[in-house]
């Protein structure tokens, strides 16, 4: 289709997987409208997107915490944009014992990974619906395959996530909208998470992701129309296949490591 007066938003672009994603659809000549905090150099990635690769790439701040915001975000998206690809990559992490998390903390990620995600999805889709084709790309994460400790609250939220890909995917199949998730692992969006990271020893070695090559591929299979694209397969099989009662404690413990280092 002719993308040159329709756009690409993507939640969570300033850094990491969301630079990635809009690295990537820029380099097909495909706009991008970047979604992310205050303060996250925004303005200077949409400068180097639209210098780089002749596209345009509006941006809007704002924290996606907030319902307030995420119904002001969607107003002025469906107001001015013709969207035709929605990915929904802004997500919160941590990790910390359960009781000593705030109620701020555990607030803020089921806003963001849950509630966010669900009411941008919910408010663009009447936009994506008039476009000739469209699509949507959840992120979810391996975590959605188990509960861990010392995180509690960010696997069941991304396990949200994953089901809610699959119901609407299953919803829309017969519409001009395919809907798709992707479940990386863990990835080397900063020096501070890959340090957290390697703090869980071999475990958390051998599954760190590059961020480009991870948003290259999921763009590629959204394209070929791949519903649940499963970025390190091994990793998938092995949760896939460990019982709960050994990858529970397994992967608590490799959490644990990291509170303790």
């Amino acid at each position: 289709m002719d993308t040159k007066e329709s756009y690409a938003v993507v939640t969570g672009a300033s850094q990491g997987l969301g630079k990635a994603f809009a690295e990537n659809l820029a380099g097909k000549n495909i706009n991008v409208i970047l979604i992310s905090l205050p303060g996250q150099q925004l303005k200077e990635l949409s400068r180097q997107l639209e210098e780089t690769y002749r596209i345009r790439a509006p941006y809007y701040e704002t924290d996606l915490s907030v319902n307030e915001n995420v119904l002001k975000l969607t107003e002025w998206l469906n107001k001015s944009f013709r969207i035709h690809i929605l990915i929904n990559n802004a997500g919160l992490g941590g990790t910390q014992k359960f009781v000593e998390a705030s109620p701020a903390y555990i607030n803020t990620i089921l806003q963001v990974n849950v509630t966010a995600t669900s009411l941008i999805t919910h408010q663009l889709l009447p936009n994506l619906l008039k476009q000739p084709e469209a699509y949507i790309l959840n992120v979810s994460s391996m975590a959605a395959f188990s509960p861990i400790g010392f995180k509690t609250v960010y696997p069941a939220s991304k396990t949200f996530i994953h089901s809610f890909s699959r119901g609407l995917h299953e919803e829309l199949k017969d519409t001009n909208v395919f809907v798709s998730v992707v479940n990386p692992g863990a990835m080397k969006t900063n020096k501070d998470v890959c340090k957290r990271i390697e703090k869980q020893g071999i475990l958390g070695k051998l599954t760190l992701l590059d961020p480009d090559k991870v948003a290259a591929y999921c763009i590629r299979q959204l394209f070929r129309r791949d519903s649940v694209i499963m970025v390190n397969p091994v990793s998938w099989l092995v949760m896939k296949i460990l019982p709960i009662w050994i990858k529970l404690p397994l992967m608590t413990s490799a959490i644990k490591k990291e509170i303790e280092a």
